[in-house]
This record gives structure tokens, C-alpha cells and sequence, in this order.
């Protein structure tokens, strides 16, 4: 290579403030002083939430003279992202917090990119890794999207009320981040047959994550709030490994294809962590690893392990497996062609998902 020919360069966004424990939510006015942020804040939000934690940032952050505005709203759909903007501008906010599980966070991210703003992500929930990255899924009439957004300035993970939570979206959560196990062995096997960009540090972030919440599984249980001090950093650092890789590829392979392919068969089913983690069964039957170890983790965390926990059928489960190659423009184990109808039947049927 002759000098002056490299010409690679990319930008990398990290939240500047991770805060995460017991009553951190307390904090946020701290959090966005210390970041410098003035004017109006916009807070994104659910019925649900409000009471639980949007109220306390309203009163945390007016206390301190800052002008607060709420929406409330409901899914990640493009009619609710047209919403939340349209609040965004009528308030003239300077900052959007969103606040609430996926949804709200991904409707806030969104809305921030596409407003020029900054914003601050407070989880209520942990049902997938999606809360510090910067990707968010908005679903229009042709289904879910996976789109660039804002990356958050700053993370408040308040474990308490995390806590409050279903203990199924933390179970969730966990499996999307054990499904990284075979993220990464798509993304490597596309490497070396395709030469496809790869990030070592990327890389490893998700290992890492995925190997701390399976090492842990034991210690992940329902009502406990240190399973979500356990579960909830492996969470966030996973969605900072898409940040390090510029795309989602160290945390979404065949088997996140194999989730997207259940929501169109059976929408609403299952979440998408659960429906990841199934699907990282069988995936990594495919790779050849150590499938029996991803199932034991997810059962004893409490997530899905199979077709009658996800509440479908084997025909869905068999349908998801010979279409989900098509879902999107990935190489990854499933190859162009996909699986055969037998090879998804005996697939799903050795390890025990059917």
C-alpha cells in the first residue's frame, strides 16, 4: 500500500454516563446538570410508567428549574415516532428522556435523531439489549425496522424499580444477550467466507456479556433485585458492542432472523428475547457448539426453551427455520438457500425446541 492509500475513518458514540444501582433515579437531575443540558425536556413515556418513574424525573428535574413537558404514548410504531416529534417541536425541547421498557426508549432514540437533540435513556425494563445502543426498531405497516438512531448521552438504570417489573421481560433480556453466543459465530463465519468488516473489540464485548449472564444464570431470579444488579450491566454493555461495531452484527445473527421470522407467523406471541434465545438453541446446534449449555442457562434463568413456551406451535417453529434466511440481507449460518423443511423438522426436533 502506498502512503496516503488507507482512508478508513469512523466515528464512535458511548453514553458519557452509565448510572446504575438502587435509587439512582434520584440522580437524573445531577446527570443532566453535569452534562450541561438547559431548557425545555421532553419525557417520553407510557401510562404504566409515568407513575413509576416518569414522575419522579418531572419533579426531580423541575425542582432543579428546569421546563418539563410529557408525552405519552404507546408502541414503537411510525405513527407514535410522528407523535412524539411533533410534542418535541410544539415544546421546543432541548433534550428528550424516554423512559419506560424497549419501546419509549426506541421512540425517544429516534425521535432524537431525527430532531438534531441529545437524550437520556432511564429503563423500567430490561427485556433486551437495545437500551444503550444505537439502533431502534419501529415497526410500520410492513413490520418492524431496524433503524440508526440516537445514541443515549447517558443510561439511568434505576434497579428498584426494575425490579417492580414482569420478571418475564428480565428473562428476556437475558436471553437476547445469550443469543449473542451465536451472534458472533455468524459474524465470524461471514468474516472468513465473505471478508466482511469485523471489530475484534466489538467482538469481544459481546462475548463477554453473553458469558457473564450464562456464568450467572443461577443467580437470576424473579423478585430479586440483585439478579437485576447481576443481569443489568451485561445488558447495557451489550448494546455498546453494536455502538464499537458501527452496525448490529456482534448481537444479531440467524437467530435474531429466526425471531424477526416468528413475528411475522405468530406476532405477539412471544418477546423477541425469548424468541432470540430459542433460536440460539438450534443456531448453535448449526455451529456445532455447545447448544445443551445455551438451553440449560435459558431454562434456569426461566425463559423459553421451546415451541409450547413460546406458545406456538411446531409448524410455526418449522415455518420460522425455512424462512428466516430471507428476512434480511445477513450471511450467516443459514446461508442464501436456508434449511429444507426436513433439515428444519429434525433441527428443531433435536434440540427438543419441538
Amino acid at each position: 500500500m502506498d502512503e496516503g492509500d488507507f482512508t478508513k475513518a469512523r466515528s464512535i458514540l458511548f453514553p458519557r454516563n452509565l448510572l446504575v444501582g438502587h435509587g439512582v433515579l434520584g440522580q437524573i437531575s445531577e446527570v443532566c446538570r453535569d452534562f450541561g443540558l438547559t431548557g425545555t425536556a421532553l419525557l417520553v413515556t407510557g401510562p404504566k410508567t409515568k407513575t413509576v418513574a416518569s414522575d419522579i424525573v418531572s419533579t426531580s428535574l423541575t425542582d432543579i428549574g428546569f421546563d418539563v413537558q410529557t408525552v405519552i404514548t404507546g408502541e414503537a410504531t411510525q405513527d407514535n415516532l410522528s407523535k412524539v416529534e411533533e410534542e418535541a417541536r410544539a415544546a421546543k425541547a432541548s433534550f428528550l428522556i424516554g423512559i419506560g421498557g424497549g419501546s419509549k426508549i426506541d421512540l425517544a432514540k429516534m425521535a432524537a435523531k431525527n430532531l438534531g437533540v441529545e437524550f437520556i435513556a432511564v429503563p423500567t425494563s430490561a427485556s433486551h439489549d437495545g437500551i444503550a445502543s444505537g439502533r431502534a426498531s419501529i415497526k410500520n405497516k410492513d413490520g418492524p425496522l431496524s433503524l440508526e438512531a440516537r445514541v443515549p448521552l447517558g443510561v439511568v438504570a434505576d434497579t428498584s424499580i426494575i425490579v417492580q417489573a414482569p420478571y418475564r421481560l428480565l428473562a428476556s433480556g437475558c436471553a437476547d444477550v445469550i443469543s449473542n453466543s451465536t451472534a458472533v459465530r455468524d459474524w465470524e463465519y461471514a468474516r472468513k467466507l465473505r471478508g466482511e468488516e469485523f471489530s475484534r473489540s466489538a467482538y469481544s464485548l459481546s462475548v463477554y456479556t453473553a458469558e457473564t449472564i450464562i456464568d450467572n444464570a443461577s443467580f437470576i431470579k424473579p423478585n430479586l433485585e440483585e439478579s437485576v444488579w447481576v443481569a443489568i450491566r451485561p445488558i447495557i454493555i451489550s448494546g455498546i458492542s453494536m455502538a464499537v461495531a458501527g452496525s448490529s452484527r456482534p448481537t444479531s445473527g440467524s437467530e435474531h432472523m429466526f425471531s424477526h421470522a416468528m413475528d411475522i407467523l405468530s406476532p405477539g406471541k412471544a418477546l423477541h428475547g425469548e424468541q432470540c434465545g430459542v433460536g440460539s438453541i438450534m443456531m448453535m446446534y448449526l455451529h456445532g457448539g455447545d447448544w445443551v449449555r445455551i438451553r440449560d442457562a435459558l431454562a434456569k434463568i426461566g425463559a423459553p426453551t421451546s415451541a409450547k413456551e413460546l406458545g406456538v406451535n411446531k409448524e410455526q417453529i418449522i415455518e420460522a427455520l425455512v424462512t428466516a434466511h430471507k428476512v434480511r440481507s445477513r450471511f450467516t449460518i443459514l446461508g442464501q438457500l436456508g434449511l429444507t423443511y426436513e433439515a428444519a423438522e429434525r433441527l428443531a426436533t433435536i434440540t427438543e425446541v419441538i
